[in-house]
């Protein structure tokens, strides 16, 4: 790293993620031009975004400030992710101007979550419109209001640019045209519904999202860059500077990932390096800040809340990177069952040694038929027979369960059982989860053949707290029906206090 030439390192000009409506014509080269005057001056790839956002498509609407018909937007929604000091503010003040003095939208809100964010933008624009003869023709008399929570630029034809804190009386009584919510990474439910449900009734609506790095609670936010990373919304711009970095279970040498330390990431993901932002004060960030804060506030790298809440707790991604086609239980197997609380369905799992050094796992069955089905009346007869042809095997079931109503007919059937009490449960779900989900460039150490029980009965389960800093996997809580997953970990479980237990020390001889 320190043999890079730093001073010739310059941002990219294009995102790393980026999902882009298609546009017959554009106001952005307009909307430059119109900041120039006011002495704004745009880089290329803040000139490209504000291109986008003002995209123009071959459908028309009247506007009352011109009184004639003019193309609609293309983009109804914009998702703008770049870490801070990279100009993303210079972005919405032309595009503020352009609606203010170039396309006739009647009621503009620029929104920030603080009163603080939103008064320095109000400052900034009013240095620009006052400094601007051609501009200040056009307000109206004391056009410029700066009364605490009453900040506004007011044109002389009606139109208005308010800046308010996000509340939820924010925008009650009135309609809006466009929407800017700046520091849309800690946008609440409320403020959402405050604002954007105010712009339903104008004909050519924009809302800009524009912010950095997320994290679970960025929801809104998070929707929206997932439907632009999905290309699901036509009418969404999304553009994201970020660096892809490595995740928990990459190993040491990952190629596939940016690497944090090399300046080439910092440049993915910061677009004004060069040219606002020093590339020597970067590096001295890289080596003063703690890595998650380097990597959240200056590589845009989110903590983003899953799409839907699926998948919470164990990623899609890890749970694919266990999928083994060919695996399967070689010698003694655990088996392992379980019960939802209703009795609506039963689930029989095992795990063992697949003779690789992994523990394979997942819901046993014949015949193509899982052993995952409704009710409890099959289960005993299923677990003789199994058990019958299993040499070796050993069961799992947690008595505190409804699965413990099978415990005493296995056992006079002589099926070998053993059941967790609490504490041992909850090291079962953490070392379950920690097969799947190594940290420290650790390989994961579960297989399995990618059933569709277990696949949804990971994508909706969610956790419970058990104190002490351990947890359980939470019925009560989780989208769908885990009972595979619940089986799955006891099953785990066992086979690993199998493989743990202490071998007896050989006997003294007599003598």
């Amino acid at each position: 790293m320190l043999a890079f030439d730093l001073s010739s390192l310059m941002g990219d000009q294009r995102p790393r993620l980026q999902h882009l409506p298609t546009f017959l014509s554009s106001a952005g080269p307009a909307a430059v031009a119109l900041a120039e005057v006011a002495g704004l001056r745009l880089d290329p790839w803040q000139q490209w975004v504000v291109e986008q956002i003002l995209g123009e498509k071959d459908e028309y609407y009247y506007n009352e400030v011109h009184d004639k018909m003019m193309r609609k937007s293309t983009a109804y929604e914009t998702a703008l992710i770049c870490a801070r000091q990279n100009g993303k503010g210079a972005i919405l003040e032309c595009i503020e101007l352009a609606w203010l003095f170039l396309l006739g939208a009647k009621v503009i809100v620029h929104s920030a979550h603080e009163f603080a964010t939103s008064r320095e933008h109000f400052v900034r624009l009013e240095g620009l419109i006052s400094n601007t003869p051609e501009m200040v023709a056009e307000l109206a008399r004391g056009g410029i209001k700066w009364s605490h929570g009453d900040e506004s630029i007011n044109l002389a034809n009606g139109q208005r640019l308010l800046f308010k804190t996000r509340t939820k009386g924010a925008a009650r009584g009135f309609s809006i045209d466009k929407l800017v919510m700046d520091e849309a990474m800690i946008l609440s439910s409320a403020g959402v519904a405050a604002m954007m449900f105010a712009t339903s009734a104008r004909p050519d609506v924009q809302i800009v999202l524009s912010g950095s790095a997320g994290d679970k609670e960025s929801e809104h936010f998070g929707r929206a860059r997932s439907r632009g990373i999905k290309a699901e919304d036509k009418r969404l711009f999304l553009a994201e500077w970020s660096a892809d970095l490595c995740d928990e279970l990459c190993t040491r040498d990952c190629k596939v990932h940016d690497d944090r330390s090399d300046p080439r990431t910092w440049a993915k993901a910061n677009p004004g390096l060069g040219i606002r932002l020093n590339a020597e004060n970067v590096h001295s960030e890289f080596l003063g800040y703690d890595p998650a804060i380097f990597n959240s506030e200056r590589l845009s790298h989110g903590d983003w809340p899953t799409d839907g809440e699926a998948w919470a707790v164990i990623t899609e991604e890890g749970w694919a990177r266990c999928h083994d086609p060919l695996s399967s239980v070689q010698g003694s197997p655990t088996f392992s069952i379980d019960v939802t609380p209703n009795k609506s369905y039963s689930c029989i799992t095992v795990a063992g040694d697949n003779g690789e050094g992994f523990t394979h796992t997942g819901v046993t069955g014949r015949d193509g038929m899982s052993d995952y089905r409704p009710g409890t009346g099959w289960v005993v007869d299923r677990a003789k027979q199994i058990n019958k042809k299993a040499r070796g095997a050993q069961w799992v079931i947690d008595k505190g369960t409804q699965a413990g109503m099978f415990v005493d007919e296995l056992e006079s059937a002589g099926l070998k059982i053993i059941s967790p009490v609490l504490r041992e449960y909850a090291q079962a779900c953490g070392d379950f989860f920690a097969s799947v989900m190594p940290i420290g460039g650790s390989s994961p150490t579960i297989k399995h053949l990618d059933q569709k029980e277990m696949r949804t009965a990971l994508a909706g389960a969610e956790k419970r707290d058990l104190g002490e800093n351990v947890w359980g996997w939470s019925r009560r809580d989780s989208a769908t029906d885990i009972s595979p997953l619940v089986s799955a970990t006891n099953a785990v479980w066992g086979h690993r206090k199998r493989l743990n237990k202490p071998k007896p020390k050989p006997m003294a001889a007599w003598g």
